[in-house]
């Protein structure tokens, strides 16, 4: 037999207690320069919380984003990389796929203006050609709008982190023999360095943490190359009901971590 259901509204404060006095504790020296944040259970949560559609979770779960944005400005987060579709998401049925397609345009028109007024420049990351053309549209008037800032968000969409390793190895060896280096030598020019010389954001730092919601505990090809040696938050939660609490203990752990590179 299941226990007594918690009154959210007695529980409500008391998390807000415990959110500000871990928020006190979290040391802003130790904080992530580089956070990515997959997003992850939005189905899931529609099926939970018995919504008449996905596209309801979907929306959700962008203003939940937009929410998530505003947390990471607030403790002066450089960076973030959020994971909003996946290669492997496109080949979902039509009824699932394309009210996301939908969410994802009408947020990109919201995002400009939102990234603006929290500090935030704006990039988008993926194999763009395999979107509908209305959603790549607006992600690049999105890009265009936002303009630059202290911070970076980055918004990889269409995304897997082995495509691109693939591409960044084309490049680099199209770049080689570009130079004039012959074919027989390239393989003595291919190193690390050049590879993350040729990422899809070369100037953007390594992952230092990865939050994903929805009690997932693999990375799923999300930045596999800058995440090598990045902390880890696998949260329970589906993304829609991710709260500020729940990021604020992934990085108080992030904090508490000693973290030696593989030394």
């Amino acid at each position: 037999m299941s226990g007594p259901v918690a009154n959210p509204r007695f529980t409500a404060p008391l998390y807000r207690l415990y959110e500000r006095r871990l928020r006190r504790r979290l040391d802003a020296q130790r904080l992530p320069r580089h956070i990515g944040i997959i997003l992850d259970g939005h189905r899931r949560y529609a099926r939970a919380e018995g919504l008449q559609t996905y596209a309801d979770s979907y929306r959700s779960g962008m203003r939940k984003f937009e929410e998530f944005l505003g947390w990471g400005a607030e403790l002066s987060i450089p960076s973030i990389t959020a994971w909003v579709l996946s290669t492997e998401n496109l080949g979902r049925p039509a009824e699932q796929i394309e009210p996301y397609y939908d969410t994802l345009t009408e947020m990109f028109g919201r995002l400009p203006g939102h990234a603006a007024r929290l500090g935030f420049g704006l990039n988008v990351i993926g194999s763009l050609d395999l979107l509908p053309a209305r959603l790549v549209a607006s992600a690049k008037r999105a890009v265009e709008a936002a303009g630059q800032g202290p911070r970076q968000l980055t918004i990889a969409m269409g995304y897997g982190g082995r495509q691109e390793i693939v591409d960044a190895c084309r490049d680099l060896v199209e770049d080689l023999a570009g130079r004039g280096i012959p074919a027989g030598e390239l393989g003595g020019h291919v190193d690390a360095q050049g590879i993350a010389a040729h990422l899809y954001e070369p100037d953007r730092p390594d992952a230092d943490l990865i939050i994903r919601t929805s009690g997932e505990s693999r990375l799923s090809g999300f930045l596999l190359w800058q995440a090598a040696y990045a902390e880890y938050a696998f949260v329970d939660v589906y993304w829609p009901a991710f709260r500020r609490v729940d990021f604020i203990r992934a990085l108080r752990d992030y904090a508490a971590a000693d973290r030696r590179f593989g030394r």
